[in-house]
């Protein structure tokens, strides 16, 4: 059984308002995101589980010179669909949706509330439209 699985990546308002100082900072982020982007086509589950489909992303700020470590931290949600019911034709989508991203020189981690503020505020805003 072959499973094709369409992958969809979304940003949130609060991933462009976080992304803005890093991009004017790190001229290599916008590179990094992109090979982030292929990464998450090929396994949209990357990254640490946080649980409720949200995970951390350990990135790479290439300009910075320290590796993952010292990178960003990239906070998605999986939403996922199913298209087709029958196994063998069994298709199905998945949205990536890229919540958040801070500097680990700025920030050591995300407390449990932020994430479930990022996670309500993705629900709320996708309800209204």
């Amino acid at each position: 059984m072959i499973c094709f699985v369409k992958v969809t990546i979304r940003i949130t308002k609060d991933f462009k308002k976080a992304i803005k100082p890093l991009l004017k900072k790190y001229t290599s982020l916008t590179n990094d995101l992109y090979l982030l982007q292929e990464e998450l086509t090929i396994n949209p589950r990357l990254g640490t589980p946080l649980g409720k489909n949200a995970f951390k992303i350990r990135l790479k700020i290439s300009s910075k010179a320290q590796g993952k470590s010292g990178g960003a931290r990239v906070i998605s949600l999986l939403e996922t669909t199913v298209v087709g019911i029958e196994e063998a034709d069994k298709e199905g989508e998945t949205t990536v949706v890229l919540l958040s991203i801070y500097d680990k020189g700025d920030v050591s981690s995300i407390s449990d509330k932020e994430l479930r503020d990022l996670i309500s505020r993705f629900h709320d805003n996708k309800d209204n439209g």
